[in-house]
């Protein structure tokens, strides 16, 4: 499912293409999602594990480089600390509830969900729908830190960092909640909860995120090696798949076509026999995600280049002394 214009932040309000009528006839519905919400949050009891535990979510729906920022974190842990850390998700679109260790010998997309998978060739990594519970059996086996990714409206587990991903360039949309804008939960109430706002990618940030009074970082997703130089179709299943192709274009990849699909979109045959054919018709390879080739079968990998990323922080040392003030005394204990 995509996103509908009438949600997006430059769309004037008092246009046709705002959907004034239906906004309206919405509102009822968006402030019970928000009530809703705000409840379950409200009289939550969310369990404190022995581990460390570090949220990274966002105030919206769809994506906005949480996982990319997940990786990173868990990655400067690993390399500043001696403690065991992993990451957390719920396991969307996965049959398996957990909790469960994710296993990518084992494991597919279909069993944990793409970014699980995507995840855990990099590094431990675990699912599970009860976030409370598969927090305790982590730290009952020996998990340090955990980084949830995404949650911060899960109230199930205590966190001791939230930090918000916003997306630079579509901020909050057009500021309302579900269905009647990309918001999650009101956008005061979200940033309460939180300690630190990552803002990603570029454009102008909204202007609650300074208003908020919390620290707040820059942060770019980059590509971590250049693609051969070929003709590329790419194609990504993902919250926004402009962005990866405008990455490759600001690289200077010769990109003959792209192709979106929606988010966490299970490719079929079909699909691929396109993608085949529209590379073929052009001379060119398929290039996608780390996201989406986790989806992909292992036969159908095959010629398609994926493009691994990293995300470079700004303040990267104002940061690093916050995620290490964070790390619970006894962690290790």
């Amino acid at each position: 499912m995509r996103e509908p214009r009438f949600w997006a932040r430059d769309v004037d309000p008092r246009s046709r293409e705002a959907a004034p009528l239906l906004r309206l006839l919405l509102t009822p519905l968006a402030w019970l999602y928000a009530e809703a919400t705000h409840r379950r949050i409200a009289q939550a009891d969310p369990l404190k594990v022995r581990s460390t535990v570090i949220c990274v979510g966002n105030l919206t729906a769809g994506g906005v480089g949480k996982s990319p920022i997940v990786a990173a974190l868990r990655e400067h842990y690993n390399q500043t600390t001696d403690l065991r850390v992993a990451t957390l998700s719920r396991g969307y679109k996965g049959k398996l509830k957990g909790p469960l260790k994710v296993d990518p010998a084992l494991h597919t997309s279909e069993d944990v969900g793409d970014e699980p998978i995507m995840l855990a060739q990099s590094g431990e990594t675990w699912i599970g729908a009860d976030r409370a519970a598969t927090g305790q059996q982590m730290s009952n086996e020996g998990v340090d830190i955990i980084i949830m990714d995404d949650g911060h409206q899960n109230p199930g587990l205590h966190k001791d960092l939230s930090i918000v991903v916003v997306d630079a360039s579509a901020g909050f949309g057009n500021q309302h909640v579900i269905p009647k804008g990309p918001l999650r939960e009101p956008i005061q109430e979200g940033l309460s909860r939180a300690d630190i706002i990552i803002v990603m990618g570029y454009g102008t940030p909204p202007a609650e995120i300074e208003a908020s009074g919390l620290p707040t970082f820059s942060a770019v997703v980059t590509a971590s090696e250049t693609p051969p130089a070929h003709p590329y179709v790419a194609f990504a299943g993902i919250g926004r798949p402009e962005k990866f192709f405008d990455t490759l274009k600001a690289m200077q990849v010769d990109v003959r076509d792209a192709v979106p699909f929606p988010d966490h979109h299970k490719f079929s045959s079909g699909d691929l026999k396109y993608l085949d054919r529209l590379a073929a018709d052009n001379g060119a390879t398929l290039i996608t995600t780390e996201k989406d080739l986790a989806r992909l079968e292992p036969d159908q990998r095959e010629g398609i280049q994926v493009l691994p990323v990293e995300v470079i922080f700004d303040r990267r040392a104002d940061l690093d002394k916050m995620l290490a003030d964070v790390i619970k005394p006894d962690a290790h204990d």
